[in-house]
């Protein structure tokens, strides 16, 4: 039989034990807040700024989008990975603070698998090839063809030099023995005026801004990176079915947290981006975007968490390939 000082002992060891469960259950009791590391109107804060309302349904708090833009996303992350293991504060991850920075900046205060915990990938932007309607390329074997004959002369714009559109360039000149020559930008909307003005023959970007300059006449997508065809676009070839088996690339989209929010935390966020991302609302406004909606195991934890891994592991061959080295 338990004397009265075990039976004391045993009830605070229960109680204590019950305290954490007890504050689990009650998460959340405030807002959260989600950091954009990049200045309001892109792709990854209209993607955020879709899903909160959504999120913030489900979970019962207000969902505010923060962006901190500075240092290619590095300051907007540095920001999440340093605040509290709580699950009030996320980072709207993509790839150039979590798969990009690493590769090109020498000093990055922060170590993308280590100090952060994946919850779940939202979407995926594909980049695709297009060329102005002056090229007389009609096919990705036109277009490399038409490189190597001109050595030199093939330019073609990504967003910056070190960015996932450059990566990918690198990867497709490593593939198919083109020439294509990089000119890098600051940013995907810079290169449209000098791509509509003939001033570079073709651009590596990202779906959605090419998608309303093929619709209307202003240039021609050749294939995109993804491993299915767009139901925008259904004329449009994949690279594989170009003769480039497995060539996917894509601007992708999905919510960390700090290293340490414990997993019942990062289990409910997981739900609540899944519930939203299954909404038929959000879900036609990101496909109208030209996003590929997650689903599946890259919806949790241990999915999104090896897809990133992929993701680092083809922008380190691609950074390699073009002589990259963080600065």
């Amino acid at each position: 039989m338990l004397n009265r000082r075990q039976t004391l002992a045993l009830a605070g060891l229960s109680a204590g034990a019950l305290l954490p469960r007890a504050a689990r259950a009650a998460w959340p009791e405030r807002p959260l807040r989600v950091v954009v590391p990049y200045a309001a109107g892109g792709n990854i804060d209209v993607v955020s700024r879709l899903l909160a309302p959504a999120l913030s349904e489900r979970l019962g708090q207000p969902v505010v989008v923060d962006n901190r833009p500075g240092a290619g996303g590095s300051l907007g992350a540095e920001q999440v990975a340093r605040a509290a293991a709580d699950g009030y504060t996320l980072l709207a991850g993509s790839n150039g603070p979590i798969t990009v920075n690493p590769l090109v900046q020498a000093r990055l205060p922060y170590e993308p698998l280590r100090d952060f915990a994946p919850v779940a990938l939202v979407n995926a932007v594909p980049l695709v090839l297009m060329v102005t309607n002056g090229t007389r390329a009609a096919t990705v074997a036109d277009a490399v063809g038409l490189s190597k004959a001109e050595p030199g002369g093939f330019t073609t714009g990504t967003p910056g030099a070190g960015s996932t559109a450059h990566l990918t360039l690198e990867l497709f000149n490593s593939a198919t023995g083109a020439a294509l020559v990089h000119v890098p930008y600051r940013g995907g909307g810079a290169i449209v005026p000098d791509f509509l003005a003939g001033n570079v023959r073709a651009m590596f970007t990202e779906f959605s801004t090419a998608l309303p300059l093929h619709k209307d006449g202003k240039g021609r997508i050749l294939a995109i990176a993804s491993v299915r065809r767009s139901p925008l676009l259904p004329e449009v070839p994949t690279f594989t079915e170009a003769g480039l088996p497995d060539f996917v690339a894509a601007s992708y989209c999905g919510l960390l947290a700090p290293r340490a929010t414990p997993a019942p935390v990062l289990a409910a966020l997981r739900d609540a981006i899944a519930a939203a991302t299954d909404d038929p609302a959000i879900r036609a406004k990101l496909e109208g975007l030209g996003s590929e909606i997650a689903s599946g195991p890259e919806q949790t934890p241990e999915g999104f968490t090896a897809f990133l891994r992929r993701q680092a592991a083809d922008a380190k061959r691609a950074a390699d390939l073009a002589g990259i080295k963080p600065e």
